[in-house]
């Protein structure tokens, strides 16, 4: 009889010590975002046309060009777990849910996802730039991000304009250092200082889907996700081979049809291409 109780007490402890795990497992915990902005894996440094110690890299066209400002527009950020279902994270509130990466700033390089349900993760996807409805300069409804893309010199608004910019780079180009300067975002067009007659023109904003090469595992970790936008790809994309001259290097001789070619580029180009300049690098647990 002794033995018969002994036996059937050993399910119940095991029970309560699987209960007690369980129990012990987070509802929810953060994750963290790292952005790593390079040229062909070799981590960007900005620097000015006489700088001796920046990043340069060399296009398909033979190009060599150096960076000395770099910023983009992180939103609508979803993760998707490993069966599919979609976690959106504050994608309706650009205060809570969108971020400016600033390449000269060590501390927008890291964006902190909070209260992420506890679950198994095997893709994110976001945007790169602002969805049209909320890409018009809310500065009610979102101070923080507003604040955020146009203080500091951060300089992230359209000056003409009720939009954001979604990426802004400045740098120099070929051994000269003749000046680059490539602003995306989305456009309107219609007449000028009249905004009855806006209506959407091109559309810069692109998402990104990205699979994970391993789990990411919320719950009992925090895990950290580190994405490469490899900015090699602004001129040596999978859609475009740019090369950099008078009509296509400055904001002021963009076209919407130039301006599309770096977007597709970076971002991709919306249909056959998800990824554009970005990766996964790898997932820390």
């Amino acid at each position: 009889m002794k033995n018969f109780k002994k036996y059937l007490l050993l399910p119940a402890i095991a029970l309560a010590f699987v209960s007690c795990s369980d129990d012990d497992v987070p509802v929810a915990n953060n994750v963290t975002l790292e952005f790593n902005n390079t040229f062909q894996g070799e981590t960007i440094v900005l620097g000015d046309a006489a700088s001796t110690e920046a990043t340069t890299n060399t296009s398909a066209e033979g190009q060599i060009h150096h960076f000395s400002e770099l910023k983009y527009v992180i939103s609508n950020i979803r993760l998707i777990k490993e069966n599919g279902t979609e976690i959106p994270y504050n994608v309706n509130n650009l205060d809570k849910g969108a971020t400016v990466v600033d390449q000269s700033k060590a501390e927008t390089l890291k964006y902190v996802l909070n209260a992420i349900p506890t679950d198994d993760y095997n893709q994110i996807i976001f945007g790169l730039g602002v969805k049209t409805s909320l890409n018009d300069l809310d500065q009610v409804s979102f101070p923080e991000f507003y604040a955020a893309t146009g203080e500091n010199d951060t300089e992230m608004h359209w000056e003409w304009g009720t939009g954001y910019r979604f990426t802004k780079i400045e740098g120099f180009y070929d051994t000269d250092n003749k000046a680059l300067s490539f602003h995306s975002g989305s456009t309107l067009e219609g007449t000028k200082d009249d905004e009855s007659t806006y209506v959407p023109g091109f559309d810069a904003y692109r998402e990104i889907t990205l699979v994970f090469p391993a789990m990411a595992k919320v719950g009992e970790r925090s895990p950290k996700i580190v994405i490469e936008a490899d900015f090699d790809y602004l001129l040596s994309g999978k859609t475009n081979t740019i090369l950099l001259d008078d009509k296509n290097a400055t904001p002021s001789a963009h076209t919407s049809v130039s301006m599309s070619q770096y977007v597709d580029n970076i971002g991709g180009d919306g249909s056959s291409d998800s990824t554009g300049m970005f990766s996964i690098s790898h997932v820390e647990n």
